[in-house]
């Protein structure tokens, strides 16, 4: 692990020490409210960033004289900086320009802890409906659709408590929009492996178009 604050020290060594490849045993409550508390306390400075500010003219025009300024902050992509990743879990970080986007997206089996760093973040997610109700596909070319219940809508601002999702609630599937600039550190376990534990990305449409 690259070196790092003392406070990123101490929550890798929690992970390292709460999370194991297997999953088994599971963590205690106790253990799992540690790592959040300890996830509270870190800072942009804590992980080498510097806070961005607040003044992105996205989806404000582009008139004026800084044109080119704002194009070029159109065409930010989202940053991912790799803190640590192992077989246990995954340590990471997000950087969000202005009204950049990650669509709805799954993480199954997994429980996942995100502290927003800086900035403002809208976040939608969802939980499945269980038992699973499935709307099957009308032939090909057209996705299988399940029911889902929506878990969280909001803004989140930092400083804010850090948000928890797990494998059956707390909004499993969520999808991020930038708000402001912001960065959000996470961590993720077990992580994703391709073969058992891919990504998923989905469409969310309203009820009232498969009720009637």
């Amino acid at each position: 692990m690259r070196s790092q604050s003392s406070k990123v020290q101490t929550l890798y060594d929690h992970c390292k020490t709460i999370f194991s490849p297997s999953g088994s045993p599971p963590p205690s409550s106790q253990a799992l409210q540690k790592l959040s508390s300890i996830l509270d306390t870190v800072q942009p400075a804590d992980v080498g960033l510097k806070e961005e500010t607040a003044d992105d003219d996205r989806g404000h025009g582009f008139f004026g004289a800084n044109v080119l300024n704002r194009v070029a902050r159109w065409a930010q992509p989202i940053t991912y900086l790799d803190i640590h990743e192992c077989d246990s879990f995954t340590m990471c970080i997000f950087r969000f320009p202005t009204s950049s986007v990650i669509p709805l997206h799954d993480h199954p089996g997994m429980t996942v802890f995100s502290k927003l760093l800086y900035g403002s973040l809208h976040v939608k997610a969802y939980d499945w409906v269980e038992p699973p109700f499935v709307v099957e596909s009308k032939g090909p070319g057209y996705p299988q659709v399940r029911l889902a219940k929506l878990a969280v809508d909001k803004v989140l601002s930092a400083p804010c408590e850090t948000s928890v999702l797990y494998p059956k609630h707390g909004g499993n599937l969520h999808c991020f929009t930038a708000v402001t600039p912001c960065a959000m550190l996470d961590i993720l376990t077990p992580p994703y492996i391709q073969e058992e534990r891919k990504c998923t990305y989905y469409h969310d449409y309203p009820y009232s178009a498969f009720s009637k």
